[in-house]
């Protein structure tokens, strides 16, 4: 039996040889949903499938025909839906849990395998790639202890994904608010905190805080 890893942003891209290494079973991988199918699945023979970060709807012919597990950076059934690492340090958290779950009808809703605890210091890079490291553990845990997935307890907080618009700090007005605005979005294939000015159009990234004092590095283009 072979087993499906997909990744959306490969924050760990040696996770499959590194699971392949650990567990001893073979690993196929995908990154975009045109290579997601059941049929595709079947004939590759795929027994689980595991989705570290995945950034498309699964359609249910796949969840219906292979087990699939998603790993979601909030502490199900607190914070469903989009953007949960930028809805997290938006309300101030400084901590977290990645949750992994069977993948349901409706979204980041099915049962629980597992949790394990994520701190949210440091950029959204430095986060993303600390959380894959975790993931990969979980994932081994996972195939080796087949744990049972228990429904989700509680009433569930639905996140809303952010939009680009959401990126800048302009509305903001505390400086410690800054710091984490620009450090949430601090990561490849995100959209950076910004500022805008008539002829101007000025990205933040690398932000540190001292003494009430956020310096960072910007980027400053002209505006089309």
């Amino acid at each position: 039996m072979t087993f499906l890893l997909a990744d959306s942003r490969q924050w760990r891209p040696q996770m499959a040889e590194n699971l392949e290494r650990r567990t001893g079973r073979p690993f196929y991988t995908v990154s975009t949903s045109d290579e997601l199918s059941a049929e595709r699945l079947a004939a590759l023979g795929i027994e689980r499938a595991f989705f570290p970060f995945w950034s498309h709807r699964i359609p249910a012919s796949v969840y219906e025909s292979v087990e699939c597990v998603i790993f979601h950076m909030s502490d199900l059934p607190f914070g469903r839906g989009g953007s949960p690492l930028q809805n997290l340090i938006g309300r101030g958290a400084t901590r977290t849990k990645i949750s992994a779950v069977k993948c349901a009808e409706q979204l980041d809703a099915g049962p629980i395998y597992l949790k394990r605890p994520l701190s949210l210091e440091g950029t959204a890079e430095e986060i993303y790639v600390r959380a894959s490291e975790i993931i990969e553990d979980m994932i081994a845990e996972i195939m080796q202890t087949s744990p049972v997935p228990v429904a989700q307890e509680g009433e569930p907080v639905v996140f809303r994904r952010r939009t680009s618009q959401e990126s800048s700090i302009a509305p903001l007005r505390d400086i410690a608010e800054v710091y984490d605005h620009i450090r949430m979005l601090d990561a490849p294939g995100y959209p950076h905190a910004y500022l805008e000015t008539e002829h101007m159009w000025l990205e933040f990234r690398r932000a540190t805080l001292v003494d009430d004092t956020v310096t960072a590095e910007v980027v400053i283009r002209r505006k089309a």
